[in-house]
């Protein structure tokens, strides 16, 4: 997007570097890393990063502002997983956008999801180092947001998840973390912070307190929780948890289980409904209501092209379907059709959504052609602090789908990071 850098990136590049940085990205995160890094990273204009990590903060605040958007957003939890000591806020935010082209031609950002869920706030540091390692580039580039260097992000991330406590009383959490995509990201955590990585399954209880077992094997308190689980994963894989979720313990959470259902997918249709003004998220409803109320007519009058109705081959290309409670991009439908929209059972109706779908515009040149680019703004939000614009991740690709997952057969795609010239470089 910043075609001196761009072309200047291309011109030096060498396989020799790419296989580099992959070595040096596992040497530092002390695993194999099992999904695609990009050969490269993008080079964004900050004013663009900062619109982006402006407008997620501002729908954020917006949901967080509107009891009948987090009430309805509650009941959406699944029985059981409704956990006690909810927090004020969340303590970790991730927002998604595209870049696409307005109707008078601009450049512009548009909301693909919002999460209130931790994402690889470790392993993206270690990825934007590699980068500028590897392959040279100057200091005059920028990678954290709101002002931060690294020392200053990682004390921020520190403030986050440990929340003043010892460490060793503070545990990362996941389903089965040892075979999790994500694990160099756990890694770069737990070495950084000094923190255990553990089975979220094999968290014992005893009174009104949860334990784990250190690598010694000895039992050692929790006061506090960095959790990674999705509930979707627990549901998905039958695993009964040692401890009741909703019992009132005697720990805290960084990363609140409730604020996944919170601000999520679930925020899209509230956020986009008629005379909500967020002119960045593009118009959804839910399933239910497209069949059933007023959503198609909505998202017309937002100026979705709709076909004419035809029966059950009716298709809707310019929409998606989606499941409110995924994680990177499972289940997502391009173009249902009537049909298969009324096969959603009426009871789960309102566990979908569909939104617009977005004509992501081919930004960065490379030696494999025009690709695309998603670029997701990490926020932390410590206790007693603030909500902040932290780092960005970007995902590069070519197909329908963005995620690294999707990408996995072609060159010059996956996940990638964003670097932006400072006033020294500009």
């Amino acid at each position: 997007m910043i075609p001196e850098l761009r072309t200047r990136f291309n011109r030096d590049f060498t396989s020799a570097d790419y296989a580099s940085l992959l070595a040096m990205l596992e040497r530092r995160c002390s695993v194999r890393i099992e999904y695609r890094v990009a050969e490269t990273p993008i080079f964004v204009p900050l004013a663009l990063l900062e619109e982006m990590a402006a407008s997620g903060a501002e729908l954020t605040l917006s949901l967080m502002g509107s009891p009948e958007t987090l009430e309805a957003a509650r009941q959406a939890i699944p029985a059981g997983y409704r956990v006690a000591g909810e927090t004020a806020h969340p303590h970790f935010l991730t927002a998604d956008f595209a870049l696409v082209e307005s109707e008078d031609g601009q450049l512009t950002p548009k909301l693909v999801e919002i999460q209130a869920f931790p994402s690889v706030y470790g392993y993206q540091v270690v990825l934007c180092s590699a980068y500028r390692e590897v392959y040279r580039l100057p200091d005059t580039l920028g990678v954290f947001l709101s002002g931060l260097n690294e020392a200053g992000y990682w004390e921020l991330l520190r403030r986050t998840i440990l929340g003043g406590h010892d460490p060793e009383n503070v545990v990362l959490t996941e389903v089965d973390p040892m075979h999790q995509k994500t694990r160099p990201d756990f890694e770069v955590t737990a070495q950084t912070l000094g923190i255990a990585v553990v089975d979220i399954a094999s968290l014992e209880a005893a009174g009104d307190k949860l334990y784990y077992r250190n690598a010694a094997g000895r039992r050692l308190p929790v006061h506090r929780i960095y959790n990674r689980a999705i509930v979707d994963e627990l549901i998905a894989r039958s695993i009964r948890l040692p401890f009741d979720l909703t019992h009132p313990w005697d720990v805290e959470w960084a990363g609140h289980p409730n604020w996944y259902f919170l601000i999520s997918k679930f925020s899209l249709p509230w956020l986009s409904r008629p005379g909500a003004g967020h002119w960045v998220v593009p118009p959804a409803v839910f399933a239910g209501d497209f069949l059933e109320g007023r959503g198609l007519a909505d998202l017309a009058a937002a100026g979705v092209p709709l076909p004419a109705p035809s029966g059950p081959e009716t298709v809707f290309d310019e929409l998606l379907l989606k499941p409110l409670f995924s994680f990177a991009g499972k289940g997502i439908e391009f173009g249902p059709t009537q049909r298969r929209l009324e096969q959603i059972p009426a009871e789960r109706r309102a566990e979908y959504l569909l939104q617009q779908k977005m004509s992501f515009v081919p930004l960065i040149a490379t030696p494999r052609g025009m690709t695309q680019a998603e670029i997701r703004v990490l926020y932390l939000w410590p206790d007693g602090g603030k909500l902040t614009p932290a780092l960005c991740l970007v995902r590069l690709g070519r197909g329908k789908m963005m995620g690294v997952d999707h990408n996995r057969n072609q060159e010059w795609v996956g996940a990638s990071a964003a670097f932006f010239p400072t006033e020294c470089e500009r």
